[in-house]
């Protein structure tokens, strides 16, 4: 390969770790005021999984990156499928669009810092229907991160290969002399499709969870401390 002169990195799964689904309910019933046990959480996750399973709320998850409003109409869609209303709908909203509820991994500070001080440029690429930027610069990060790169400010999102290359035209980077890296092989996994080498690894399990000396491996650059 190549010398890698940017690296394109995923946020969910990827550089923040991001709570299972019953931590969701939990979390959603709490912020709505209403009972939190444990029977009433595995019945509200039920219900959720039952409504993901439905082809016309599958079809809508897939696409509600693209915008706000599709982010909203896709979620509004699953809360009336799985028969949940307000105040726990706006709850569960509110949780999973708050990007404090997705705790940076702990290497993600020392990873951004030597791609940046090696001189590789960072792009942040993300499905999603909110702005990172505030989260990255609340967390000291934004110096290190070039270009953000969200679906929702560009009407496209992952696997579209137009989404790699967006990112690739910002940071000013032929496909080869880029690296992706991501959590999910038919979303990440894409970025070979545009000609980008790509490093796929498992979501994030735990908030401890360390893995980014891979990427400073393949980049040449020893694992940060």
């Amino acid at each position: 390969m190549a010398s890698i002169e940017a690296v394109l990195l995923d946020w969910r799964g990827t550089l923040v770790f991001t709570p299972p689904l019953s931590v969701w309910v939990e979390r959603s019933l709490r912020r709505a005021g209403l009972d939190a046990g444990p029977a009433e959480v595995r019945r509200i996750e039920a219900a959720l999984l039952a409504a993901f399973r439905q082809p016309e709320v599958a079809r809508a998850d897939a696409e509600a990156d693209r915008s706000v409003a599709r982010h909203r109409a896709s979620y509004d869609l699953l809360f009336a499928a799985a028969g949940i209303t307000d105040p726990l709908a706006e709850a569960l909203y509110q949780v999973e669009s708050d990007p404090t509820e997705n705790p940076f991994a702990p290497d993600v500070p020392a990873t951004l810092a030597a791609l940046h001080g090696a001189g590789i440029r960072v792009g942040v690429l993300s499905d999603i229907h909110f702005d990172l930027r505030p989260v990255f610069a609340a967390a000291g990060l934004d110096e290190y991160v070039h270009s953000f790169v969200l679906s929702y400010e560009h009407g496209v999102q992952k696997p579209d290969p137009a989404i790699f290359r967006i990112a690739l035209a910002e940071l000013g980077v032929e496909p080869g002399a880029a690296l992706m890296v991501g959590d999910r092989s038919g979303h990440d996994g894409a970025a070979v499709e545009a000609g980008i080498p790509t490093l796929l690894v498992p979501p994030l399990a735990d908030p401890t969870e360390r893995r980014l000396h891979l990427v400073l491996a393949l980049c040449g650059l020893p694992p940060s401390r």
